[in-house]
């Protein structure tokens, strides 16, 4: 059996090298981290190679004392704690003292700072974790680190390396990340001796840094959050669930500064979204989580990219009502489900145009009779528009007045801009859903009776479900019984969905009740219970509307929140503004 035995310095730092610095994009992190506990005001970065061959990086932070320049690659010297208790209140980026160290023992390191008052600057260098004499040298207060020739004596990692491009790929990722982490600071991105980036610091603050980074579609398609309550903060912009995309590459997290991949606020954000975003699409944000440094441990993993938090649920809560509250003002108000430029600004009242704050004003409140009389001829249709779309008005509402009905499927009107195409079965969905949470939360599901009760054939299971989930269906207003050992008969249902497809809607409710029990289905999977009743109430395609019923859906539609969208995801309404209908035809031309 070997003997046991101390490791050597140097392979020590190798090692640990492993967990630290996995790419030159690690290394990066690690050295912009350093530059922002620095304090410094503007960071440049040069790289070459992908950041294999050089990395270099310059501020004009504090600097680094001569007689410190050693201890900087010493493993675990760090000015930044000192305690246990400077551990559980760590505001820095870094804490550990291993990342200089580690990338040292797996390149070719020099380290140039000079602090201010001082005649010069001082130099240290290291090759593969052997450190130089400190000699004079030129330069600015502040400190440049070059990182040449990474893994050049661990040939086994250098192999893993990926293309010069994949690699840079990454350490703009990693640059983006800290951008975004503070828009108080100015950047510099080079590569390969070409600008790659070049951000301003404060123009703007976060909003400006987040549409430079992230462009100006995401911009015009985001919505701002801003919530604060019970010693937590989230801040940023979340995109509205009609600019979804196929990948996650534009999701950012920050928690005190610090970008993290955390599964409690995955699930908090994935939450929010679950009833807006189609189910093969995913969000686009970024997020800033501000709390007191003792309610998060971030001394979870090497990296620093995990965390924990002692009140997990409080934030996992706090987390999702802020951000559903923000995405709840996507209304047609607001954003408009169409991609690209012309799209609406974020419906933030203090950001939007006079124009638009007025007829928020005008529009925000909801009609005097509901959609579903109007709908299915219940209730009188409320008067809000004259016949004549084209008559004058004083206030045209965001989606305009109806001119007429496509296929049975699409509601067309005019606005100011142009024309708007609703789909009325999507938007009507919208509608019911929202009204039944209401209800639902409220305890207040009245029931419909039905003047013919509805029978349906169903399995044992069915029947006995039925019968054993009779009280917890009647809150849910349906009444339901057993007829016979192969029959169930619907008596009532909820009054919102009485004109809807009633056969249709007892067997999806009978299904989810067998599959889940009426317990776990009301509590734990209430949403996707009450969408799946909505898409069996809504209006259905190939319905005839009168002029005055489609004006009753456009008004229901402007005072709904996440009016934009179906429970599916699905877009409600677009528009194709007026100058696109000139261009079509050539007119102006």
């Amino acid at each position: 059996m070997p003997s046991i035995r101390l490791l050597p310095d140097l392979l020590i730092n190798q090692i640990a090298a492993g967990e630290v610095v996995e790419r030159p994009a690690s290394a990066l992190k690690e050295l912009l981290e350093n530059s922002l506990d620095a304090g410094a005001r503007d960071i440049s970065v040069q790289l070459a190679g992908g950041g294999v061959k050089l990395i270099r990086v310059a501020d004009q932070g504090m600097g680094i004392p001569k007689a410190e320049l050693p201890l900087a690659l010493e493993r675990h010297a760090t000015s930044k704690i000192g305690s246990l208790e400077d551990l559980i209140r760590v505001r820095s980026m870094g804490f550990r003292g291993e990342a200089l160290a580690s990338i040292a023992a797996v390149s070719r390191m020099a380290i140039t700072s000079r602090m201010a008052g001082d005649p010069h600057g001082y130099r240290i260098e290291s090759q593969g974790g052997q450190m130089s004499e400190i000699e004079p040298a030129a330069g600015p207060t502040g400190t440049v680190v070059e990182v040449k020739d990474l893994f050049f004596n661990t040939p086994a990692r250098r192999k893993f390396l990926r293309s010069e491009a994949t690699e840079f790929g990454h350490c703009d990722e990693a640059f983006k990340r800290l951008a975004l982490s503070r828009a108080d600071v100015g950047f510099t991105l080079q590569h390969n001796g070409r600008v790659q980036r070049h951000l301003a610091r404060g123009e703007g603050g976060a909003a400006r840094r987040i549409v430079d980074i992230l462009g100006a579609e995401f911009g015009e398609n985001a919505a701002r959050v801003e919530v604060s309550g019970g010693g937590l903060r989230l801040s940023g912009m979340a995109a509205y669930p009609t600019y979804g995309s196929a990948s996650r590459d534009a999701q950012y997290v920050f928690v005190n500064g610090r970008f993290v991949r955390d599964k409690l606020l995955a699930h908090a954000i994935r939450e929010a979204y679950a009833d807006m975003l189609h189910h093969d699409r995913h969000p686009a944000f970024v997020l800033y989580l501000d709390l007191d440094p003792e309610g998060v441990d971030v001394n979870v993993h090497p990296t620093k990219s995990e965390v924990r938090f002692r009140e997990a649920r409080g934030v996992h809560q706090f987390v999702y009502h802020a951000l559903q509250q923000a995405l709840s003002r996507t209304s047609a108000l607001g954003a408009s489900p169409m991609h690209g430029r012309d799209a609406a600004p974020p419906p933030d009242a203090a950001l939007a145009p006079p124009a638009m704050r007025q007829t928020a004003m005008a529009f925000q409140a909801p009609p005097t009779a509901d959609v579903y009389g109007a709908l299915f001829g219940r209730w009188p249709v409320p008067q809000t528009s004259p016949s004549d779309p084209t008559e004058d008005q004083t206030v045209t509402p965001p989606l305009g007045y109806a001119i007429g009905q496509l296929k049975g499927i699409y509601v067309l009107a005019q606005n100011e801009e142009g024309l708007v195409v609703v789909d009325m079965h999507a938007a009507h969905e919208r509608i019911v859903y929202e009204k039944l949470k209401a209800a639902f939360d409220a305890k207040a599901i009245a029931a419909q009776p039905l003047l013919i009760p509805v029978t349906f054939p169903a399995d044992a299971l069915d029947v006995a479900a039925v019968e054993e989930e009779r009280e917890r269906l009647r809150e849910l207003g349906f009444d339901m019984a057993a007829l016979s050992p192969t029959a169930v008969v619907v008596r009532a249902v909820p009054a919102l969905l009485a004109d809807g497809d009633v056969s249709a809607l007892a067997k999806a409710l009978v299904k989810d009740l067998r599959a889940f029990g009426a317990t776990r289905l009301v509590e734990e999977r209430r949403n996707e219970l009450l969408a799946t009743l909505a898409c069996h109430g809504a209006v259905r395609a190939n319905r005839s509307l009168t002029i005055a019923e489609m004006n009753a859906l456009l008004r229901e539609m402007e005072a709904t929140e996440r009016a934009d969208q179906c429970n599916h995801g699905r877009p409600t309404w677009s528009r194709i503004p007026l100058k696109d209908l000139d261009k079509l035809f050539r007119r102006g031309q």
